[in-house]
């Protein structure tokens, strides 16, 4: 368009510069009038000039802004101004079910160890009323390069952190990198926090699998990559320590546990979508103890060196009607497991009961191979009927699967069994905050034993609270 102004000024020009005839008044009003257009095209060619020099420096402040922004913040804003996304998670509940001491799952090495003083693993074996897990939720930006957070958990009197991390926002392509102590990206469930649950417990697979709470959280690194694709895929990889179950404190250089996962997803029309994945995790094990019982009933402990390797598959399907989640949904999830161990197990008398493991004398033990492999899922669906009323069924089984046991075999009762358990639950939701759930479940992981559990649970959210993942 500027060159094209120019030809005409050019034409323009050469016009008024030819010779005039005196006393010509036409020529003299044309040569006025092609005045006034030359006059005006350079008016437009240096607005138009203007327009694309402001354009430029628009293009390239664009580029700069978040630095700039963050700098300009901090310079305005003084230290006492931080101000930090702060939520606090309260829950409580009420629980009636059988006393059953060293509360477990039969075939299944606890993965709260052997620590049996009180009765079992600790919060699977509380009846009547009880405080969960308060959680403080601390969460903000720290430069347009990076976002913390850290996740207090307290309960009777002790502190731990849950989750302490820094995420990179601007490293770009799609890429996501976070450090420190997080939940690992495998499977569906592991990176809910118990809040979030659609039930009042962890399915039967994630407590086989990392304990009562329901998910493995390890300190290290984790990479995400989200692809440029018209469906969502997300690949990830993660290192760490795998100082936790079914891995457990090394206290050597180097990673101890690794992970890949993939997620795929995609709508199925307005009303549809859904998620898949397959997940891989791998660690080690040293003296990673468990309680067992010989072949006459007297307490042994088992210490087991080796590898663990487990595979989860996880399958998620949404529905809502025009897309529209508010006032109707529905959600169906389910997910598998395959777990294989293989090293060695040393059995040890640690009372001084006089054991099988202790053949000769007191303080002796037996060592030989060991490989496992067991496997379960689950599969539950949440309908929202109303704003404020879900109802949801859960049914899950695991398998004790086979084992080898070596030469301990003759020394250890190794039981096969397949736990089972039946769940229904239904809540009231007065918001997104607050909400109130009764649960009924027919448990059947310990062998011998139908247990008839009824739950009461609340959860409430005070402060800042992020969405949840899909």
């Amino acid at each position: 368009m500027l060159t094209s102004s120019r030809w005409v000024l050019a034409a323009a020009g050469a016009l008024v510069s030819l010779p005039a005839l005196a006393g010509d008044p036409d020529l003299q009003a044309l040569r006025a009038e092609i005045g006034q257009m030359k006059a005006a095209y350079e008016q437009r060619i240096a607005a138009l000039e203007s327009r694309l020099h402001s354009a430029e420096q628009q293009q390239q402040r664009a580029r700069l802004a978040p630095a700039e922004a963050a700098l300009a913040s901090r310079a305005a804003t003084p230290a006492s101004g931080f101000n930090p996304e702060v939520s606090l998670i309260l829950q409580g509940q009420y629980k009636n079910m059988k006393d059953v001491a060293e509360r477990g799952i039969t075939g299944f090495v606890p993965a709260g160890g052997h620590e049996h003083e009180s009765d079992g693993i600790e919060g699977i074996s509380k009846r009547g009323f009880s405080v969960d897990h308060t959680e403080l939720v601390l969460a903000a930006n720290i430069d347009p390069y990076w976002r913390g957070q850290a996740i207090l958990a307290a309960l009777d009197g002790e502190v731990e952190v849950e989750e302490a991390w820094v995420q990179s926002l601007a490293i770009g392509h799609g890429i996501g990198l976070k450090g420190g102590r997080l939940r690992s990206g495998i499977g569906y469930v592991n990176e809910q926090h118990p809040h979030a649950w659609d039930f009042a417990d962890a399915p039967l697979m994630y407590r086989a699998l990392f304990g009562e709470h329901g998910s493995y959280t390890q300190d290290g690194l984790q990479l995400k990559w989200l692809a440029p694709t018209p469906i969502f895929l997300e690949i990830g990889a993660e290192i760490g320590r795998g100082a936790n179950f079914p891995g457990s404190e090394r206290n050597k250089n180097g990673a101890g546990a690794g992970a890949v996962f993939a997620h795929v997803g995609g709508d199925v029309g307005p009303a549809n979508s859904w998620r898949a994945g397959v997940s891989y995790l791998r660690t080690r094990a040293k003296e990673r103890e468990a309680h067992f019982e010989d072949v006459g009933g007297i307490e042994a402990v088992g210490a087991f060196d080796g590898r663990s390797s487990t595979w989860v598959a996880d399958f998620v399907w949404k529905w809502a009607p025009d897309g529209n989640p508010k006032y109707r949904n529905l959600k169906f999830q389910t997910e598998y497991f395959q777990r294989r161990e293989k090293g060695d197990l040393t059995c040890f008398d640690e009372e001084l009961a006089g054991n099988a493991c202790d053949p000769l004398a007191a303080g002796d033990s037996v060592t030989s191979a060991y490989k496992t492999r067991q496997s379960g899922w689950y599969a539950q669906g949440v309908f929202q009927f109303s704003p404020n009323w879900r109802a949801g069924l859960r049914y899950e089984q695991l398998d004790s699967g086979s084992r080898n046991f070596g030469a301990n075999a003759a020394n250890l009762v190794v039981d096969s069994y397949r736990p089972k358990k039946a769940t229904a639950m239904a809540d009231y939701n007065w918001s997104e905050f607050a909400r109130v759930r009764l649960q009924y479940a027919r448990d059947q992981s310990l062998q011998g034993l139908t247990d008839h559990q009824w739950t009461l649970q609340y959860i409430m959210s005070l402060g800042a609270h992020g969405a949840h993942k899909f």
